[in-house]
């Protein structure tokens, strides 16, 4: 889609001018996800065929930024305090979305897809199980579509939800990490919310992943296919090691607090990235069946773990 503006160079300028603004701090991670999306409605997005990789490998490096803002006992206290909720909120949401794959007639891997990416880490979780139950095109963009658009309504939704209900940083933090399906959107949430929330949310979020792995072993099961290899997340590694170098090593004292801003700049410009992939026409395509599904994972997923939380 080229939107109202058919040169060419003049899209990429504006391209690059907003991506560059995004990088400052004053645009706020929803803003700079209104403003990818924005772009890609009304002037289109000139580098849409090779932005996906770059899209995963600047969360990646954002990520393990985010690791220098930890210490080893934060990141200890807010695995152990999210380590039961997540294992609830996978088993459940596997088993629900199923359930709802029959209820609703969905093909049963896309159901799979919709439900990986719902209980584990969206996107992510999509790439990881595809290789293994071999979905075709339309279902992967599909299961996609779906959830990256919930993870935009998200990253608006959940922060004035956490307002309204006066809801603690560890509280929302843990929240988001079990709510929201992306990584992405997780950390842009939290973000928004406060310093605390936004550590909380990242080291849950990242232990969350981490259950791509049993998930993805049960899935060769399931599907029959023993063959598949599983896709392990191991920038969580470098995360990990990020926050030992700045528990043991004094030394990353000077420019820790340097290194967490510019990876914070770097999650707002993947933002910016994802919403340029979102459009009209992606949103169209999505069915009602297949979002009726997400989004009532979506809603039990939220609304459980937040009551949960506060009770």
């Amino acid at each position: 889609m080229k939107g109202f503006i058919q040169n060419e160079t003049i899209r990429k300028i504006i391209f690059i001018i907003l991506a560059v603004v995004c990088l400052t701090p004053f645009i706020s991670s929803p803003i700079a996800l209104l403003l990818g999306f924005g772009l890609a409605v009304l002037v289109g997005n000139p580098f849409e065929q090779h932005l996906h990789q770059y899209i995963h490998l600047l969360l990646q490096i954002s990520i393990v930024g985010l690791g220098f803002g930890l210490k080893l006992d934060e990141a200890l206290q807010a695995g152990k305090t999210g380590f039961f909720l997540t294992v609830a909120s996978i088993v459940t949401v596997m088993i629900l979305g199923y359930v709802l794959g029959k209820v609703f007639k969905l093909e049963k891997k896309l159901a799979y897809l919709i439900s990986a990416g719902t209980a584990i880490c969206g996107g992510s979780a999509i790439a990881a199980v595809s290789p293994i139950i071999k979905p075709n095109t339309k279902e992967i963009s599909l299961g996609l579509a779906i959830i990256f658009t919930l993870n935009s309504i998200a990253l608006f939704v959940y922060p004035a939800i956490g307002h309204l209900l006066q809801l603690s940083q560890e509280q929302f933090g843990l929240w988001c990490a079990v709510g929201i399906h992306d990584t992405s959107s997780v950390v842009g949430a939290a973000g928004k919310y406060g310093n605390e929330a936004l550590k909380i949310a990242t080291t849950v979020k990242l232990a969350r992943a981490l259950w791509i792995i049993p998930v993805s072993v049960i899935t060769m099961f399931i599907f029959k296919n023993k063959d598949s290899k599983i896709k392990i997340p191991w920038f969580i590694g470098w995360f990990v090691l990020a926050i030992l170098m700045n528990t043991y090593f004094p030394v990353f004292d000077s420019f820790s607090s340097s290194v967490t801003t510019l990876a914070k700049s770097g999650l707002n410009l993947t933002l910016f990235f994802i919403g340029t992939t979102l459009s009209v026409q992606t949103l169209k395509t999505i069915g009602i069946k297949p979002l009726a599904v997400a989004v009532i994972l979506w809603i039990t997923i939220s609304a459980g773990s937040l009551f949960y939380i506060i009770s």
